[in-house]
């Protein structure tokens, strides 16, 4: 009996650690500022925790079945968590902070409550410093177990919603599996498992409806029809649909409509490509939805497209979903591109080749891992792999809505060596969106495209791009270094003021 428990102590710290770092993962994606949302829900659940266990030592009575009953909750709670969140988020936005709080906090109370109520069950079957050790050490096993199968196998495989249900309905089966295993201490025990079966079918039908669950919220968060939805090893893509477009999200943010996206690609692409007129070889980072490499293959005489992009499955959507292949125009299948999946701040610290041209197409820095891409430190290994008078282009948020951010973006260019040329284009979906054209030689904006077939930009209306306003004009701001990350502050900060 004592090696099944102790079984059951790794199994109730891997659950508990899953649907902490559910919690942190789904606030994250929901509310941004990924260190501020997994710092204060850590501290809340261990601090629930504590709690756990100091009321652990008013429970005089009956311990192992207040053991199995604090595991039925804590599976019922933990593994409803993701659901409830996403339905709150979309549905009761004012309630959604305290609802995910008070998840998290009944969550790590009940955990807190099982490792001391499961040594005061243990205590008769061995001595107390070798029940501490034994009891701790499989707690500590199943913390790291559930750490490595949380973004290893479990979200990638099972999605948000249906990785807690699964790990809530493990932790209602090991409860259930309890009540005969500690059957001569529990007087009147039919009737907890009765509760066990009830919970495990609760699960069960949860499990059963979880992509109902999922696509319920998610209405709630999208005005149009969604299409297509999948959890990916690094983001949530989401397609919608209305009436004559289709649009793009990635983690909830905007990333094109279909209706204007032009607008933003080739402003990204030509004003680069004017620059190289000869171009033989392009990079593309980020970009994984083919759209910038489409505007890149109207120019014939390129002979390789290399494109970085994190996330293998978002380059595979791009090829086989019928939107997103009507409009890349199937680029990625071109002879000329090669994909490459992987980091694009580790790629480029390695020598591929010097590239006639950079396009620079990362998501907005919303938080510190896609921070990182846009620092003083990336932009100087990825001047390394550029031809001497190569040009970079660099998406850069909007001016007007994040002002600072542009400009510390500028700022950081031209601090790791490039000379800049900031401008801008109105996107309907977006409004104003800003850019960087960068050099690593001062240089005049351009004034000729090399490709003409464009729906929109022409020549007459290249000059005028590099013209902003007063009110997008210069501020003070730091440089974003890897050690400062004061790019992802400035955005936090003033997208915060907008949403």
């Amino acid at each position: 009996m004592a090696p099944l428990l102790l079984a059951t102590a790794l199994l109730v710290s891997t659950c508990g650690l899953v649907y902490e770092l559910l919690a942190g993962s789904l606030a994250s994606y929901l509310l941004g500022d990924s260190i501020l949302q997994f710092s204060t829900l850590i501290g809340a659940y261990l601090s629930a925790m504590g709690l756990g266990a100091w009321m652990s030592g008013h429970l005089e009575r009956a311990a192992a079945r207040r053991f199995v009953e604090a595991m039925l909750l804590a599976s019922l709670v933990g593994g409803l968590s993701a659901p409830l969140l996403f339905l709150a988020f979309a549905h009761l936005p004012n309630a959604f902070r305290p609802v995910l709080y008070a998840t998290i906090a009944l969550t790590g109370t009940l955990v807190g409550l099982e490792i001391p109520l499961l040594l005061r069950v243990l205590k008769e079957r061995y001595a107390f410093k070798e029940l501490v050790a034994r009891v701790l050490t499989f707690d500590y096993v199943g913390a790291l177990l559930g750490s490595l199968a949380f973004p290893m196998l479990l979200l990638p495989r099972l999605g948000m919603a249906r990785t807690g249900i699964a790990l809530g309905l493990l932790n209602a089966a090991c409860a259930l599996a309890s009540t005969f295993v500690l059957a001569p201490a529990i007087p009147r025990v039919r009737p907890l498992r009765i509760q066990a079966f009830g919970v495990i079918a609760a699960l069960l039908g949860a499990l059963l409806f979880a992509d109902r669950l999922t696509l319920l919220a998610e209405d709630g968060l999208y005005a149009d029809e969604i299409v297509f939805a999948r959890q990916t090893p690094y983001q949530r893509i989401v397609l919608t649909r209305g009436r004559g477009s289709f649009q793009l999200f990635l983690n909830g943010n905007l990333q094109f409509s279909s209706a204007d996206e032009y607008r933003y690609h080739e402003a990204l692409v030509h004003p680069a490509m004017s620059l190289a007129p000869g171009a033989k070889r392009v990079l593309v980072l980020g970009g994984g939805d083919g759209l910038a490499v489409r505007e890149l293959l109207k120019y014939p005489g390129l002979e390789e497209i290399v494109l970085v992009d994190l996330d293998a499955e978002m380059v595979r959507i791009a090829r086989e979903n019928p939107l997103l292949l009507k409009a890349n125009k199937d680029s990625l299948r071109s002879p000329k591109v090669k994909v490459v999946n992987e980091d694009a701040y580790v790629w480029v610290q390695r020598d591929h080749g010097k590239f006639d041209v950079a396009i620079v197409d990362f998501p907005d820095p919303n938080n510190f891992a896609l921070g990182k891409l846009y620092t003083t430190r990336f932009y100087k290994m990825l001047r390394r792999s550029l031809a001497p008078d190569a040009p970079v282009a660099v998406q850069s948020t909007s001016p007007l809505m994040a002002r600072r951010s542009f400009w510390c973006v500028v700022r950081t260019l031209e601090d790791a060596g490039f000379a800049a040329r900031p401008y801008h284009a109105f996107v309907p979906s977006f409004g104003e969106w800003g850019f960087v054209l960068a050099r690593a030689q001062a240089f005049e904006v351009p004034t000729k495209l090399q490709v003409q077939d464009l729906s929109w930009l022409t020549e007459e209306s290249l000059p005028t791009l590099f013209s902003l306003g007063k009110d997008m004009g210069p501020l003070p701001v730091e440089v974003n270094r890897l050690n400062n990350q004061a790019l992802v502050q400035y955005y936090e900060a003033e997208w915060r003021r907008w949403n």
